[in-house]
């Protein structure tokens, strides 16, 4: 077990080197990289704040008069999501929406 763990761990750190020297030697590497990971934590986001509220994606769905797997594309997909629709889905689940700049 302990093995395992190492070669993950050492997995995990070639993976976190490549991408580093990726982002350091490839201009458009770097600038999708990040985008394409702030898409993902807002979809995590939601996802953890549906599941939080104890709701299923099904249930979510109904609330906001979609199917379910629109649902599932906003959490798996965040791309191009309307303000509305975060809203929309923040305050399904009793939530409110902040948005900030900084």
């Amino acid at each position: 077990m302990q093995e395992r763990l190492s070669g993950e761990k050492e997995q995990m750190s070639d993976l976190k080197k490549y991408v580093a020297t990726r982002k350091e030697t490839d201009e458009d590497f770097a600038r999708n990289y990040n985008e394409g990971y702030q898409l993902f934590k807002i979809g995590v986001m939601l996802k953890e704040a549906r599941e939080a509220a104890g709701i299923t994606q099904e249930e979510l769905a109904t609330r906001l008069s979609t199917k379910k797997s629109a649902i599932s594309r906003i959490e798996n997909h965040a791309e191009d999501i309307k303000l509305s629709t975060l809203e929309k889905f923040a305050s399904s689940l009793g939530k409110s929406l902040e948005v900030r700049i900084y």
